[in-house]
């Protein structure tokens, strides 16, 4: 009798937990549904809103149009193009090496109370809110770039422009790219560099061929990291670019950037339906090159961990 209860109430235990995985496995899938969803109907509501001005002005022609003024029927938005390519690239060459170096000292050299010191203020760094550094941007960097760095390279500048801009970006991207490539490197096994260091080769030689080869793909996410951060950066831009919308002939001039052309103008010409329209069609934009960047970037991390694999 006490065989058969206890066979019964384990039976009725296996069940539960049966039931349990079931339900667990049917809220994930959901999850991922949801989520999956939820972009197909954020890219619907933005392709739905963007047809009034795709109707009236062909894509080709916004994009490569240099006029932007909504009172005219004027919608170029390559301005806004060129000015976040300019930020975007000036702002990741500036930040990548520095984080590259900084979490190789890190990892590899830093002991002790140093490294926890140093570790310490990165995360601090990566925790402060833009606005912050916008402002901070506003007080030192401007005038620095307008009365010291622009004159030194023959360059005229009231302070606000792209470089302005990109100083300041590249020391918000750069804390995020460090703390995801110490993350890497320290995830590395030590036989590694064990193995490397037993036949000689020195401790430099030991990062730079063995640690960076197996931490790559890791590093590379946190350059893409700091690459998205920057693409779709808004409120520092807002506040240092200068927000004018022509084509910047030098990057001491102030300009405009995509998400900047939709804050600056979506509030005060919403109430008039095809320059909403331009504005959403410029959201819809950042969301495909986003997107294809990062689809991108998949497939180049994939091929580069069959390749680095250790």
């Amino acid at each position: 009798m006490g065989t058969t209860e206890t066979r019964s109430e384990n039976s009725s235990r296996l069940d539960r937990r049966l039931l349990l995985e079931r339900l667990s496995s049917y809220w994930l899938v959901g999850a991922g549904l949801f989520a999956v969803a939820l972009f197909g109907l954020i890219v619907l509501t933005l392709v739905q809103r963007s047809l009034p001005v795709v109707a009236e002005h062909s894509l080709l022609e916004m994009v490569t149009s240099a006029n932007w003024d909504p009172a005219a029927d004027e919608f170029g938005f390559l301005p806004a193009i060129v000015g976040t390519i300019y930020v975007t690239a000036l702002s990741m060459a500036m930040g990548t090496p520095i984080a590259l170096l900084a979490a190789i000292y890190i990892a590899e050299y830093a002991e002790g109370r140093t490294k926890v010191l140093i570790s310490s203020f990165i995360d601090l760094l990566a925790a402060i809110p833009s606005v912050i550094f916008g402002l901070v941007g506003l007080i030192v960097v401007v005038p620095f770039v307008g009365d010291y760095l622009a004159p030194a390279v023959g360059a005229h500048s009231i302070g606000l422009g792209i470089v302005t801009v990109s100083l300041v970006m590249a020391i918000i991207v750069t804390p995020f790219m460090i703390s995801l490539s110490v993350e890497s490197l320290e995830a590395l096994p030590d036989e590694l560099r064990e193995s490397s260091l037993g036949v000689g080769a020195t401790k430099w030689e030991t990062i730079r061929t063995v640690l960076l080869r197996a931490a790559g793909p890791g590093i590379f996410s946190a350059i893409l990291l700091g690459f998205g951060r920057v693409f779709g950066a808004t409120i520092v831009p807002a506040m240092l670019i200068g927000g004018q919308t022509a084509i910047p002939e030098s990057p001491f001039d102030a300009g405009q950037t995509l998400p900047t052309l939709i804050v600056n103008d979506f509030g005060e010409l919403m109430s008039i339906p095809l320059t909403q329209s331009a504005l959403i069609l410029v959201g819809l934009m950042l969301l495909v090159i986003v997107w294809l960047f990062n689809f991108g970037a998949m497939l180049v991390r994939r091929r580069l961990q069959r390749r680095w694999q250790y």
